[in-house]
């Protein structure tokens, strides 16, 4: 059977828009996903953001919570500048330098994204980032309604 989850407008803006499938049928459910995400609306796509501060500064060398706290810090501040907010992400693609990152990623997205509203989501190891001390990096898939 598959499980529809159509988000509603309660309290948060903009997200009727967006359909989440949590387990399509002859799929296992994931894990702090959605395995299915669409929508209808313009859609905004966010570069891949690393833990550097406004002034461009590495923040918590070494410490992948304080490095993860920071790159949702900047996603929310990428997705605002179009308009959109951690609601209408659709899509979240995480790049670490070790899958024992994760736990600290996924906490600092729980603290931002409603457990009911988990965009689709892939993880990737990978072997280094462009600066060593480095140690995730995630990019964003959003899409916002259309201008009523």
């Amino acid at each position: 059977m598959t499980s529809f989850e159509q988000s509603s407008n309660s309290g948060n803006s903009g997200s009727g828009h967006l359909t989440r499938v949590a387990a399509p049928e002859g799929i296992s459910p994931g894990t702090g996903y959605s395995h299915v995400v669409w929508g209808t609306g313009r859609f905004v796509a966010v570069s891949g953001q690393c833990a550097f501060d406004e002034k461009g500064e590495v923040v918590g060398e070494g410490d992948p919570a304080a490095q993860a706290r920071q790159v949702f810090e900047n996603l929310r501040r990428c997705l605002a500048a179009a308009g959109a907010g951690f609601e209408d992400v659709v899509k979240l693609t995480y790049f670490v330098t070790d899958v024992a990152h994760l736990p600290a990623v996924r906490a600092a997205r729980d603290e931002v994204i409603a457990p009911d509203r988990l965009p689709a989501s892939s993880a990737v190891q990978v072997a280094a980032l462009f600066r060593p001390e480095l140690l995730l990096e995630v990019e964003a898939f959003a899409v916002v309604p259309a201008a009523g």
